[in-house]
């Protein structure tokens, strides 16, 4: 906010605005430095291996992908009624495209997301158990 308030000061065409609508600028400055800092962090939190994009997805491509699901899992209406996504297919289909896409978008709207493989995750579930971890990853998971 101090760094909005000095870039105020080196304007004079906003001395003439009033008291107001410059503490407006500068909240507003604030609250989306704010914004794209958390986004920034949980997208990094994700730790996406792609940085897939909904937008960026070809239907026309025959994988069998049905666009409407992928559009309905966009909305993020799956995240509200707290279920997870688990992707099959065969390799080279796009997958992980696919999950880090769905990723990147809870994550721009504000939800915390995390992409894993399942071997990776069964290998992680199977330390935690024998090292007695077990408990905390449940809770970090949920």
């Amino acid at each position: 906010m101090a760094d909005a308030f000095k870039e105020q000061l080196l304007q004079p065409d906003l001395y003439d605005l009033p008291f107001e609508e410059r503490f407006t600028l500068l909240v507003d400055r604030q609250w989306t430095w704010k914004e794209d800092r958390r986004m920034k962090r949980l997208l990094k939190n994700a730790k996406l291996k792609i940085n897939g994009c909904i937008e960026d997805i070809d239907f026309k491509t025959p994988r069998g992908i049905d666009k409407s699901v992928i559009l309905r899992l966009a909305n993020g209406d799956w995240i509200k009624r707290t279920q997870n996504i688990i992707i099959t297919g065969p390799t080279g289909v796009g997958k992980t495209y696919l999950a880090c896409a769905i990723a990147n978008r809870a994550c721009r709207m504000g939800y915390s997301a995390f992409y894993i493989r399942v071997p990776r995750l069964f290998q992680e579930l199977a330390i935690a158990r024998g090292d007695g971890s077990y408990p905390k990853i449940q809770t970090s998971s949920s």
